[in-house]
């Protein structure tokens, strides 16, 4: 982003430029704000409630996209690629892309933390972003978004293999080394509307991956895909 302050119309302005459509820059901003920028400003509206609707208009685009892709896959397999494409890892990278990061609106101490990189705001300020832009415009306008900067992973989801559910896959790879059965540990701490997770990987008594997420899912699946690779896991098995 250029010298414009966070939130500000200019700043908004080269975001829309960047996502190529044009939006509410009120619904923009609020999509941008996070929890802790907005509790250390007097209660601001923050980003979750366009998450909320982002995250299933998302869902909806992606499974409409697959279904007209793949129409000899099953709806097992189905689900396993559009989880391939709509998890908090792929939508944080897709968010890094666009350099969401730094539009953000953060609390401080967010900020002194690198909040601007955290795989779970990205992937959150994401489904809002989308969220604000089907507000702002319709159905089909946001689809043409998704479609476009969604693409690539979508064409890609049949081919990640390992990738398309990681706890299953390190399973196997630990029974294939005869490590034993994966276990996972998982803590979580913030209120009960806005929980983090951390998993942990654990095999034979050894922490082999972490990963962090706003589910318990989420979290499980990052800390398996590290452990995976601990274990010497192929990426694109």
């Amino acid at each position: 982003m250029s010298g414009a302050e966070q939130g500000s119309p200019e700043s908004l302005d080269s975001l829309m430029q960047t996502l190529g459509q044009r939006m509410d820059p009120g619904l923009l901003k609020q999509a941008l704000t996070h929890r802790s920028y907005a509790y250390e400003h007097g209660g601001l509206p923050t980003n979750e409630r366009l998450e909320f609707l982002g995250d299933s208009v998302l869902g909806i685009v992606v499974t409409e996209r697959l279904f007209r892709d793949f129409p000899d896959e099953p709806e097992g397999q189905l689900a396993k690629l559009r989880a391939a494409v709509v998890n908090a890892t792929a939508l944080a990278e897709v968010a890094r892309a666009l350099d969401l990061g730094s539009y953000l609106l953060l609390g401080k101490g967010e900020e002194s933390t690198g909040g601007q990189d955290k795989s779970s705001i990205l992937a959150d300020a994401m489904e809002a972003v989308i969220g604000a832009m089907y507000m702002s415009t319709d159905i089909e306008t946001t689809r043409s978004f998704i479609e476009r900067i969604f693409g690539p992973l979508i064409a890609e989801s049949s081919q990640l293999g390992a990738g398309l559910d990681w706890k299953t896959s390190l399973q196997e790879r630990s029974a294939e080394l005869d490590r034993g059965v994966p276990e996972y540990r998982v803590t979580d701490t913030g209120p009960d509307h806005a929980k983090e997770f951390t998993a942990e990987a654990v095999i034979g008594g050894e922490v082999l991956g972490t990963g962090r997420g706003r589910s318990k899912k989420v979290a499980e699946q990052e800390a398996a895909a590290k452990a995976y690779a601990a274990l010497g896991g192929p990426s694109d098995a």
